[in-house]
């Protein structure tokens, strides 16, 4: 007698998530698992014909910010849209947890400057209906979503709930300081933290310019949470670092990262980037990491798939007159009363003339960089050529970058969006973007998902990995099988979720339907759907056919069917 299974997706081009070949086959799921891959002559409750599709494994993310999104959303939008299925939340070091109600308003502060999350959306939507780790992980345990979700032990509210006001300040952590870190990092891996993540980046502030607690955080603190790491015996490091200490010799805050992974006996990955202001730094970091594996230390470098940019636009958080004195005149006025004043050849010269003014140094050079930015468009374009960017326009205009930004961003109907490589695009180039992310130590990530609402969306950096490196790409293509693996079983092993990842009998039946020809990412957009109205990037895709999540079709042609089987995973697998 022919068995029969709760779903089978039937005569697909499977390609399974280990970088084998892909082959003609079934798959057929059973309470979630994959149950078996080949011809099957049983039938299924329900059936999906992937004839002329290509059948892998979900993707995983393991580098987002939706600690917050997730406690009033039970939709992980953008990425669910761009085929993932599992994401990792609590990077960076920021979160909500843990937290009393005396902080709130300084984890809040914290959010909004580095991840972009306007306080009134927070303050609308999240609960607060926790105070230590496990009790934020038991009220996320209660959600029930479109994908499965994990999340770390953030270290900025960590320490805010250790030393108060003390660890605001960013004052040395005492014996006694380090010590409770410790334990409560210890207690966040036993209740199912996959990991802890601080950050170390100048440009991580707060709205008001501050630095963020973690960043002057010294080693002896980090070390001490480390010892406590091995303690437990689980978990994995994340962190962002500037390593501005790099040179073409060595790093010597990279020997400090050697060191936790030593202490810890832990996996440990970092931002890896190409920054042109910095040449050179990312091939030193991949030379340490490759001694550090030859040492036997597990330590990886995060890759974006696409350059890291920054996008400005009249809708969005920022622009490069957003920071001028006389835009306050009409910020906040709907677009088209907005656009009546900016056309006025009078409030034109005043904000080419005025000299902006902001209390993150970084971000305000960085928004004025006009030089180095392109229009997106419409199919956007992630990799413009050298003669499309804004420098080599106005020249052939006759007039500065800056008067080309201001006319662009007040043409058509206003909704103009410039586009800001910082980082894995130097030289207008994408080589070495390409060494990085073909480097057998990194792992594809980065999407930032629920954060960054109005200046960033890269959550749909899949999409665009297996359309351009795959197909489009003008020069080498990378081989499918690769680069599924890249999104699948790579990251999901990195972070230690060996239940997933793959198409392979028994592990968990997160699974996309792609329709590799009619693949693509729309431009992002400007929606207002978050609590309090507030504002958020969206950025959809076409050629999904399905995303299933644990055996439950969650999309169909990129439309959301209702199914919500994403729960809370605790703990490694």
């Amino acid at each position: 007698m022919a068995a029969s299974y709760d779903l089978i997706v039937r005569n697909g081009t499977v390609i399974d998530g280990t970088g084998s070949a892909p082959r003609h086959a079934d798959v057929a799921v059973q309470d979630g698992r994959i149950a078996a891959i080949g011809r099957i002559d049983g039938s299924g409750r329900e059936e999906i014909d992937a004839r002329g599709l290509t059948v892998t494994p979900g993707f995983v993310d393991v580098h987002t910010h939706y600690d917050g999104q997730v406690t009033w959303d039970d939709r992980f939008s953008p990425s669910s849209g761009h085929g993932v299925t599992t994401v990792l939340m609590g990077n960076c070091g920021v979160g909500f947890a843990p937290c009393r109600p005396q902080d709130r308003d300084t984890l809040m502060n914290v959010m909004e400057g580095v991840e972009d999350i306007p306080e009134l959306v927070m303050r609308e939507g999240v609960p607060w209906n926790w105070q230590s780790f496990p009790d934020y992980l038991e009220a996320l345990s209660k959600r029930q979503c479109d994908i499965d979700f994990a999340t770390q032990v953030p270290h900025a509210p960590l320490r805010v709930f250790v030393m108060g006001r003390r660890g605001v300040d960013r004052e040395p952590a005492t014996a006694a300081d380090m010590a409770e870190m410790a334990r409560l990092v210890e207690e966040g891996l036993d209740a199912g933290a996959l990991g802890f993540s601080t950050s170390r980046s100048l440009f991580h502030r707060t709205p008001d310019g501050a630095l963020t607690p973690t960043i002057t955080a010294g080693e002896e603190e980090l070390a001490a949470i480390a010892r406590g790491m091995r303690r437990a015996g689980k978990g994995v490091i994340q962190l962002l670092d500037d390593f501005q200490d790099t040179t073409a010799e060595g790093a010597t805050e990279f020997a400090m990262l050697r060191r936790l992974v030593e202490l810890s006996g832990r996996p440990l990955s970092f931002t890896l980037l190409d920054i042109s202001l910095y040449p050179g730094r990312w091939q030193t970091l991949l030379r340490e990491i490759e001694r550090a594996h030859r040492d036997g230390l597990t330590i990886r470098g995060q890759v974006a798939a696409r350059p890291v940019a920054v996008l400005y636009g009249l809708e969005l958080s920022f622009h490069p007159f957003s920071t001028c004195p006389s835009y306050r005149e009409v910020d906040g006025l709907p677009l088209e009363a907005k656009l009546a004043k900016l056309r006025d050849p009078a409030m034109k010269a005043k904000l080419l003339q005025e000299q902006p003014s902001y209390r993150n140094p970084q971000m305000l050079a960085f928004m004025r960089s006009v030089a180095n930015m392109f229009v997106l468009g419409d199919p956007p374009d992630y990799t413009p050529p050298a003669d499309r960017r804004l420098d080599a326009r106005a020249a052939k205009l006759g007039i500065t970058p800056l008067e080309l930004a201001y006319d662009l961003l007040v043409s058509g109907d206003g909704r103009t969006i410039l586009f800001h490589p910082g980082a894995n695009y130097t030289d207008c180039s994408d080589a070495n973007m390409a060494s990085m992310l073909r480097h057998d130590h990194t792992v594809m990530a980065l999407g930032d998902g629920g954060a960054h609402y109005g200046l960033i969306c890269d959550a749909s950096y899949t999409t665009h990995a297996l359309t351009y490196w795959t197909r489009d790409r003008k020069g080498e293509r990378w081989p499918l099988p690769w680069a599924i693996q890249q999104l699948t079983d790579v990251p999901a092993r990195a972070v230690g979720l060996g239940d997933r990842g793959r198409l392979q009998m028994g592990y968990k039946a997160d699974i996309n339907v792609i329709d590799l020809d009619r693949l693509k990412v729309s431009a992002p957009h400007p929606v207002h759907n978050l609590p309090g109205g507030g504002r958020r990037l969206e950025q959809k895709a076409e050629g999904y056919r399905a995303t299933i999540v644990g055996g439950e079709v969650t999309y169909r042609d990129g439309e959301f069917t209702g199914a919500k089987p994403g729960r809370l995973v605790r703990g490694a697998r």
